[in-house]
């Protein structure tokens, strides 16, 4: 997609140079998908407070939420915008007028809730998203894209348009099942190389660590991607299960604003760090 006429040429699917992935050394932005194998994993709540951790860092972001169907990131916020994603697609809204800042510092574009018409990868709607993603990119220097879980077409396309993926798991059996299927269709599919990895409410230090290395053992001598080589999996970091999340998420706010002392807030803070060391700073 490095051009407007170079789209996937199936659903779900991206060649190695992808629309935001050639187009960030030119037009600025890092895009960043974040993404799960499974719901309920902590995937919105790491997109918002990493986003404000990395605002805090200097950088200028925003977070699009890229689940078009089940959108969820309003809430996590306490925002109630007027105007959505789904307006600025169906021409009642400019852009300007959905990018709305969040608590943070930094910008956020959310997309409706319960819209069933994007629920399918429309060519239209691939446009539409497209077009969003190439015009926001001038504008900051991080756009993390909160997407979906699974490996539906509109999880993919959306992981498709960012130059790095990271992929949230935690410990439980289900989530590592369902991390596995999706780092496999990325490999397979997208040609990902590699697939940074946080795995989240872990419960001892090193748990995480201890996780990916035995899911890149079973991507090892499942997985192979278009070069014949496994992708690699590069352990981001973890958040430690911490009583502070449930509060933040109930009260919706932000834990690294409520309690940034706490040892899930610290995570998230070396979290940025490393995005902004190992993402945002290497020149492109």
């Amino acid at each position: 997609m490095s051009s407007g006429t170079n789209t996937p040429q199936k659903p779900g699917s991206a060649t190695p140079s992808t629309g935001a992935d050639a187009s960030a050394n030119s037009l600025g932005a890092r895009v960043i998908a974040i993404t799960s194998g499974k719901g309920g994993v902590g995937k919105t709540f790491v997109s918002a407070n990493l986003a404000a951790a990395l605002a805090r860092r200097g950088h200028r972001v925003l977070v699009l939420d890229a689940d078009l169907g089940l959108a969820n990131l309003d809430v996590v916020l306490n925002l109630h915008p007027k105007v959505t994603l789904h307006d600025v697609f169906t021409g009642k809204a400019t852009l300007e007028q959905a990018i709305v800042k969040a608590p943070g510092g930094f910008s956020v574009l959310l997309a409706g809730s319960g819209m069933v018409e994007y629920s399918r990868l429309t060519p239209e709607v691939r446009e539409e998203f497209l077009g969003v993603v190439r015009r926001i990119m001038p504008l900051y220097d991080v756009v993390l894209l909160d997407t979906g879980a699974g490996i539906s077409d509109v999880v993919l396309f959306s992981v498709s348009l960012a130059s790095e993926v990271l992929l949230v798991a935690t410990p439980e059996p289900t989530s590592l099942t369902d991390a596995y299927a999706a780092i496999k269709v990325l490999a397979t599919q997208q040609q990902r190389g590699h697939v940074r990895v946080v795995v989240n409410q872990t419960a001892r230090a090193g748990d995480g660590r201890a996780i990916v290395g035995q899911l890149q053992q079973v991507v090892d001598r499942f997985v192979t991607g278009a070069t014949g080589r496994s992708v690699r999996l590069l352990h981001l970091g973890d958040i430690p299960a911490d009583p502070s999340v449930r509060e933040a998420v109930m009260r919706r706010q932000l834990m690294v604003l409520q309690t940034p002392g706490c040892p899930a807030s610290l995570a998230i803070a070396q979290l940025a760090g490393k995005v902004d060391e190992a993402i945002i700073a290497p020149p492109r």
